[in-house]
């Protein structure tokens, strides 16, 4: 995967960003002046970390020609075997390291999320499901002592959810989350079913990175229609007595967001724009990459809530994921939180991807 001449590329671009800076044209335009500075920090690291890994990998070369020789002296053989086993336990980390330095970072990753997650087929077994993914979510983002937050729900009512949109706050969360949007298929017995037979159910989830100042997304006034209304429980009973709830509708492209979580009006109305910005950001980013021909987020998927992307086969035990083809058998710690295995597997994927288009595309 990693081809030492892509490097010989980095080094030729490397001298190229060192003469711009050294011109004194450059230092006249400080924005450029600064883009290039930054593209030559990174480079840079790039470099520095494919000299660690090359003398490493050299270096377990040689540890493995000296063991497999005949007439190597036998105490050398001996150092040789014990320092092999610790490089060759050492390169994987390091390789990894290499292969995300060459990509460029993506500016969404040390973000919280907004994630939004919607029953889909199958009726009340859906809501059920929706609800067993929150759930699963909770206890994995609490296990990294990431804090949630509900900003909306509808339950349903047998204790599921049609619908809850969540907030997500912590480390790098969007970096980790950012995989699961998508449709999400269960096939179990439902609580449902009477006669023990298996159903298929689905729910979609939708990830998105919360907006920062950077973005500068201002939404005009007379551009939102803000409705008030009761906050209501399962099966639609009132759950306070006062209008608290907030519904906003932005005007020119009919994205809709609400919050209903606090009794206080100016809360709700606080978080529901939130989401509406967040959801205003990502249909800015649609917009601009359908007009630039782009894949929308990474290369494992499109980040579509039509996509399927995963199914849990509770009969058995199996969890696959249709985008890397990975399978594990052990679905009910995964629905406990256990998402670890999962999440990993997909960053490594993602990674190898986007080295691979990485090193296709560079030119010095």
């Amino acid at each position: 995967m990693i081809d030492p001449a892509y490097f010989e590329k980095i080094a030729a671009r490397l001298h190229r960003l060192e003469d711009e800076i050294a011109d004194p044209a450059t230092a006249v335009n400080q924005r450029r002046f600064r883009d290039v500075v930054k593209e030559h920090s990174r480079l840079r690291r790039v470099l520095d970390k494919s000299d660690a890994y090359f003398r490493l990998k050299r270096d377990v070369d040689e540890q493995r020609a000296l063991v497999a020789a005949e007439d190597a002296d036998p105490d050398l053989k001996a150092l040789a075997l014990e320092e092999l086993a610790s490089h060759e336990k050492a390169l994987p980390g390091v390789e990894k390291d290499l292969l995300a330095a060459m990509l460029p970072p993506d500016p969404n990753d040390e973000r919280n999320v907004i994630m939004e997650i919607r029953a889909g087929t199958g009726g009340e077994e859906a809501a059920l499901f929706a609800a067993d993914l929150f759930r699963m979510y909770s206890r994995y983002c609490e296990g990294l002592g990431w804090k949630i937050g509900v900003i909306d729900a509808s339950a349903s009512d047998i204790g599921g959810f049609k619908e809850i949109v969540f907030s997500v706050e912590g480390t790098a969360v969007y970096r980790t989350l950012k995989y699961e949007s998508g449709c999400h298929r269960v096939q179990r017995v439902p609580a449902t079913e009477g006669s023990g037979r298996i159903h298929t159910s689905a729910a979609t989830v939708f990830v998105l990175p919360e907006v920062d100042d950077v973005d500068d997304i201002d939404i005009p006034a007379a551009d939102v229609r803000v409705d008030i209304f009761c906050s209501s429980g399962p099966g639609g009973q009132g759950v306070n007595t006062t209008y608290s709830a907030i519904r906003v509708t932005h005007l020119p492209t009919g994205l809709v967001a609400q919050s209903q979580d606090e009794r206080s009006q100016h809360r709700n109305k606080e978080k529901a724009l939130s989401v509406l910005k967040a959801r205003l950001l990502d249909f800015n980013r649609r917009q601009e990459e359908e007009k630039a021909g782009s894949m929308r987020r990474t290369q494992i998927g499109t980040g579509d809530r039509s996509e399927k992307i995963r199914t849990y086969n509770f009969p058995q035990n199996r969890l696959t994921d249709h985008r890397i083809n990975f399978t594990i058998y052990t679905l009910n710690r995964v629905v406990e939180g256990n998402l670890a295995e999962l999440i990993q597997a997909l960053q490594d994927h993602d990674l190898e991807l986007r080295v691979q288009k990485e090193t296709a595309t560079v030119s010095p």
